[in-house]
């Protein structure tokens, strides 16, 4: 299957978002798909990074960069999102330093070889990516109970309702994930 909208031409770009899609490629070694395929509407690309990049790089609160990437992997594969469970798998694995986690989380992060509190973290994220309707008070007392105050269930949520939406973005759109995030933190990394 190929994107149903071309891919945007790093040449075609702004200077703001060919700056960012550059630092990009030069800390990856190439430019993953979502940045190119968003970037054909550059102030959508400019709002989606911006949230994306609150959320996931943020330094306050306790999650981990290993736990963002599980929330996403994890609600990724519930929304049968292909690329997103592989891009962000293959983050999770870099994070984590244990390649199987990855894929366990994407196929059944209930059989993982995580912790009671990643699980309990990700009960919550399944419940908002599921049915947040259904979000009480006994489920911020289960995630107290492991340690995570307020601030970092929003975090969960936050970013259980962000990737909901690239979930949507990418699923539509036929984004196909690079051929290198397949072997990502699989491999030991070659020193330059």
């Amino acid at each position: 299957m190929t994107s149903r909208y071309p891919l945007a031409e790093l040449k075609d770009l702004p200077e703001d978002i060919r700056t960012a899609v550059l630092a990009v490629q030069e800390k990856a070694g190439f430019v993953p798909n979502v940045f190119l395929a968003l970037a054909r509407r550059p102030a959508e690309w400019r709002a989606f990074f911006a949230y994306h990049d609150a959320l996931m790089l943020k330094e306050e609160g306790s999650l981990t960069k290993g736990d963002r990437e599980m929330i996403v992997t994890t609600t990724s594969a519930a929304n049968q999102c292909l690329y997103c469970v592989v891009a962000h798998g293959a983050l999770l694995r870099i994070y984590e330093k244990k390649p199987l986690v990855a894929d366990q989380v994407a196929v059944n992060y209930r059989k993982a070889d995580i912790t009671p509190r990643q699980r309990a973290m990700l009960d919550f994220a399944m419940k908002v990516c599921d049915r947040s309707h259904e979000i009480d008070d006994a489920d911020f007392a289960a995630l107290h109970a492991q340690g995570f105050d307020d601030e970092d269930i929003w975090d969960i949520g936050a970013i259980t309702a962000f990737f909901g939406l690239s979930n949507r973005m990418a699923s539509f759109t036929g984004m196909q994930p690079n051929p290198e995030f397949f072997l990502m933190g699989r491999l030991p990394r070659e020193k330059k």
